[in-house]
C-alpha cells in the first residue's frame, strides 16, 4: 500500500496513523504533520480499534505543552531530532564541516506493506518512509517492521544529497517504553564468564553502554531490557532491544523529566569512519525490539523469528566432538584416529580438528595467516584423517581464524602493510596476534582464496571460525584511518561469499569463546560457541542468558572432562552432560583416556540428546521463577503442548531440608500430564538418596496432574547435592474432560 501524503495511511484518511499487529503485540505509528514516525504505542495488542478510535488514542496521549524547550509538545520520533525540541540523545549526529549539525526531516513518501495473516490476528507489516532535509542536504530512508513473531525491527539509511562531504558520527534509533518500566536489565562479562546479568533502577538521565572492542564483546549490553518492578522469567511487563551488529555499538536507556523514556541503539562509529561523499549513503544496523510478559515471552519472540528464517538450520543438529581440550596443539595422526574411533563409538556425528593444523602453528605465537596444511605435522596432508573420520560416518570440521595474523608468519613477512594499525606504529599484541585488514582488497582476496581452496580440496562440512582478540587501534594503513566499521562489513561480505560458494558448509561463530554473539553474525553463521568455559556450573548461567536471545539449537554446548580446564572444578558426568543437553550438544574431552564406565554413561546421554533434539530445537524455552536461589528449573515445552523436558538444577545448598516444591511452567493448563524422572538424568544424587530415603513420587511411573496444577502448585523436588541436576519428562495423557490414558510401562517416554 502506497500512501502519499502520510495522512492517508492504512485506509484512515486524515489520521496519519498506522496500526500493525502480530502475535499479541501492537505497534501504532503516527506520521501526521509530515514529520518522522513517532511510536504512539508499543506493547500489548490493542485489538482492532477503528480509525476514529486511533485518533482518540492519539488525542488522549497528548501531553500539556508546558516546560518544554520549545513552545508546544515535543514529539520524539524513532530517530529523535533536536529540531523538534528534543535535547536528549540525537538520532542523527553529524555535520558538514561543522555545519548542518541538526536535521529537520520531512516525510516525502510512506509505503505500507501488510504482513501475512497470522492466527492471533494480524501478521505485522512493514512501513518504509522516505524523508529529506533540503536545507541540510540530507535524505533519510526508514524501515520499521513488526514481524509475525511480534518483534519490532527498524533501521535507517542516511544519504548525502549535498555537494560537499558529510560526516556521520552516529545514527541511533529508539523505541519508547512507558513509565511502568522502572527497572533495567543488561549484561556484563569477561572471558570465561560471558553474559552476566545486572539490574539497575531506570531513573531520570542517560544510561549508556558502549562497546569499543571491534566485536560484539563480553562487556556489552547484548540485550537491554526495561520492565515493571520485580519482573521475572514469567511475570512482569518487559521491553528489550538488541543491535544486530558484530562491531562497535552503543545501547542506551534514557528518561527525561518530560516523562519520555526511550531504549535506543546503533553502531558506535570511531572518528572519521563514515564520511559520505555527495550521493553516498550510510545504513545503520538492524535494531530489534521485543515486548512480553516476563523474559520468557520476550525471548520466545526472538526464537520464533530466527526459526522462521529460510536459512535457519533445519537438519538434526549433529553431536560434535572437538579436539581442542583433548589434544591442544599435539596433532598426531595415530592419536587423532583413536580419538575419532572413541567419538564414533559413543555416537558422535561431527569431528572437528581444532587449532594447530596449518603452517608453523605448533603453539599460539606463530603461523596465523598461513592457511596451508602443515607439511611438518601432516606430511601426507589431511586426507588420512578426513578419510578415517568420514569412513566412520562422521562429518569433518576444521578450525580457522581468518581475521587474525601473527607477526611471526609468512603472510606478515610478505605483506606487513596488511596489519591494521594507526599508521606509524603497530598496536600492542594480544595472544601474540594482530588483526588482518580485510577491508583491504588484496588481503580480502587472499583469505577468500585460501578458504575457498581448503573447502574445495577437502570434505569439510563445518568451520569453527574463531576471533581471539579485541580490535585495538584498528586502522587502515598507510593512512591510519579508523577501520572497525570497514572491517566489520568486510567480514560479513567474506562470510556471505563463502556461504554462496559452499552452501553445504556450516560455520560456527567463536570469538575467544562467546565474545561475538549477535543477530548480525548469526545471519551468516549456523551457531555460536557460547563460552570457552565448559565448567558445568558456570555454563548453567552462561547458557541461560545466551538463550535469552537465541534458541538452543544455535548454542554450542559441550561436555568436558571430569576436571574443568578453565576452573579446575570437578563435576560428575551427569551434571556435565545434563548441562550440555540444553543446546547443540558436543564433547570436548579426550575419550581415549576416559574411564570405561564414563564412556558407557556418556553414550547414554548422547542417545538421549538424539532422542530429544526434535523437542529441544523446536519447542519453547521456559524458566521458572523459583524462590529458592540455590535451585533453578528450566526446560523446553513442545509447541503443541504435547510434551516437555525440564532440568532441576542445584547450584548450591538450600536453606530448606528437604527442598521445597518446584513449579513446571509452560504446559497446557487444561491438559493432564504424566511427570516422571527421565533417564539417565533420573538419579537424585543427594544425602536422602544415598541413605535410602526416597521421594515418594520419584518412580518410573511418576505422577499424573493437570498442567494448571503443575504450574500453580508444583511438585516436591528431590534433595540434591550442590552442583547436581535431574531431568523430568512431562507427557500429555489426557484432558480434564476425558479420562487419562492407561498408565504406561515404567520406561522413558519417546520423543519424535
Amino acid at each position: 500500500m502506497t500512501t502519499a501524503p502520510p495522512s492517508e495511511q492504512h485506509g484512515q484518511p486524515g489520521s496519519g496513523l498506522t496500526h500493525l499487529r502480530a502475535a499479541g503485540v501492537s505497534l501504532v505509528l503516527d506520521l501526521s504533520g509530515s514529520t518522522l514516525p513517532r511510536v504512539l504505542h508499543w506493547g500489548p495488542c490493542l485489538g482492532e480499534p477503528t480509525g476514529p478510535q486511533l485518533d482518540a488514542l492519539r488525542l488522549a496521549r497528548r501531553c500539556q505543552p508546558i516546560g518544554f524547550s520549545v513552545d508546544g509538545p515535543v514529539e520524539v520520533a524513532v530517530l529523535p531530532e533536536q529540531s523538534a525540541g528534543w535535547l536528549g540523545t540525537p538520532g542523527l549526529s553529524g555535520h558538514r564541516g561543522g555545519t548542518d549539525f541538526s536535521a529537520a526531516f520531512r516525510v516525502e513518501r510512506a509505503d505500507l506493506t501488510p504482513g501475512e495473516d497470522a492466527p492471533e490476528g494480524g501478521g505485522g507489516g512493514r512501513l518504509t518512509v522516505r524523508a529529506a532535509d533540503g536545507t541540510a542536504g540530507l535524505g533519510l530512508d526508514l524501515t520499521i517492521e513488526l514481524t509475525p513473531s511480534g518483534l519490532v525491527r527498524q533501521r535507517a539509511t542516511v544519504t548525502n544529497q549535498g555537494s560537499t562531504p558529510y560526516t556521520v558520527d552516529a545514527v541511533s534509533l529508539t523505541l519508547p517504553v512507558p513509565a511502568e518500566a522502572v527497572e533495567l536489565l543488561d549484561f556484563t562479562g569477561r572471558h570465561l564468564r560471558e553474559r552476566s546479568p545486572q539490574r539497575t533502577a531506570f531513573t531520570q538521565g542517560l544510561r549508556m553502554r558502549e562497546n569499543r572492542t571491534g566485536r560484539t564483546g563480553y562487556d556489552s549490553a547484548y540485550l537491554l531490557v526495561a520492565g515493571s518492578a520485580g519482573f521475572g522469567n514469567r511475570s512482569g511487563e518487559v521491553w528489550g532491544v538488541h543491535t544486530a551488529w558484530s562491531g562497535n555499538h552503543r545501547t542506551f536507556a534514557e528518561r527525561t523529566f518530560h516523562a519520555v523514556s526511550l531504549l535506543g541503539s546503533g553502531e558506535l562509529l570511531l572518528p572519521g569512519e563514515v564520511v559520505l561523499a555527495p550521493g553516498e549513503s550510510y545504513t545503520s544496523p538492524w535494531q530489534y525490539g521485543s515486548h512480553g510478559t516476563g523474559l520468557d515471552e520476550l525471548s520466545a519472540r526472538f526464537h520464533r523469528h530466527l526459526r522462521a528464517r529460510a536459512h535457519h538450520p533445519s537438519a538434526p543438529r549433529p553431536v560434535v566432538v572437538n579436539t581442542w581440550e583433548a589434544v591442544y596443539f599435539d596433532h598426531d595422526l595415530t592419536r587423532l584416529r583413536e580419538l575419532a574411533d572413541a567419538a564414533a563409538a559413543v555416537g558422535a556425528e561431527r569431528f572437528v580438528l581444532d587449532d594447530g593444523w596449518f603452517g608453523s602453528r605448533r603453539d599460539d605465537r606463530r603461523g596465523l595467516g598461513d592457511w596451508y596444511v602443515s607439511d611438518e605435522v601432516w606430511p601426507d596432508g589431511l586426507g588420512p584423517l578426513t578419510d578415517h573420520v568420514t569412513g566412520l560416518g562422521m562429518e569433518f570440521g576444521l578450525w580457522v581464524e581468518p581475521e587474525m595474523i601473527n607477526e611471526d608468519s609468512d603472510l606478515a613477512r610478505a605483506h606487513p602493510g596488511w596489519i591494521m594499525a594507526t599508521g606509524g606504529r603497530l598496536p600492542g599484541v594480544a595472544r601474540s596476534q594482530q588483526v588482518l585488514d580485510l577491508a583491504r582488497p588484496e588481503a580480502y582476496a587472499y583469505i577468500l582464496q585460501r578458504l575457498d581452496e581448503l573447502l574445495t580440496a577437502h570434505p569439510i562440512g563445518y568451520l569453527k571460525w574463531d576471533h581471539n582478540r579485541d580490535l585495538v587501534e584498528a586502522g587502515h594503513r598507510p593512512t591510519g584511518r579508523a577501520g572497525v566499521h570497514g572491517q566489520t562489513l568486510a567480514v560479513h561480505r567474506l562470510l556471505d561469499e563463502l556461504r554462496r560458494r559452499h552452501p553445504h558448509v556450516e560455520i560456527e561463530s567463536c570469538s575467544s569463546g562467546g565474545a561475538r554473539v549477535d543477530l548480525g553474525i548469526l545471519e551468516r553463521t549456523d551457531r555460536v560457541w557460547v563460552s570457552d568455559c565448559i565448567d558445568a556450573l558456570e555454563r548453567q548461567r552462561i547458557q541461560r542468558w545466551t538463550n535469552t536471545l537465541i534458541p538452543l539449537e544455535l548454542m554450542g554446548t559441550h561436555v568436558g572432562s571430569g576436571t574443568a580446564h578453565t576452573t579446575d572444578r570437578r563435576h560428575p558426568l551427569d551434571f556435565r552432560a545434563g548441562t550440555a543437553l540444553f543446546g547443540h550438544f558436543g564433547i570436548e574431552w579426550d575419550l581415549t583416556r576416559a574411564e570405561p564406565a564414563d564412556v558407557e554413561r556418556l553414550a547414554e546421554w548422547v542417545a538421549l540428546y538424539k532422542e530429544l533434539r526434535p523437542l529441544l530445537h523446536s519447542g519453547t524455552a521456559v524458566h521458572a521463577d523459583h524462590p529458592d536461589p540455590s535451585h533453578e528449573l528450566h526446560g523446553v515445552v513442545a509447541g503443541d503442548g504435547s510434551e516437555a523436558v525440564y532440568a532441576l538444577v542445584a547450584t548450591a545448598t538450600s536453606a530448606n531440608y528437604p527442598t521445597g516444591a518446584v513449579r513446571l511452567p509452560g504446559l497446557d493448563p487444561d491438559a493432564v500430564y504424566r511427570v516422571r524422572p527421565l533417564p539417565p538424568g533420573d538419579v537424585p544424587d543427594g544425602n536422602a538418596h544415598r541413605w535410602g530415603v526416597e521421594l515418594p513420587w520419584w518412580t518410573p511411573e511418576g505422577v499424573e496432574l493437570p498442567g494448571r496444577v503443575l504450574a500453580a502448585a508444583g511438585l516436591q523436588a528431590p534433595v540434591l547435592f550442590p552442583e547436581r541436576l535431574v531431568l523430568l519428562s512431562a507427557v500429555r495423557v489426557g484432558t480434564p474432560s476425558a479420562p487419562p490414558a492407561p498408565s504406561a510401562p515404567p520406561a522413558a517416554p519417546a520423543h519424535t
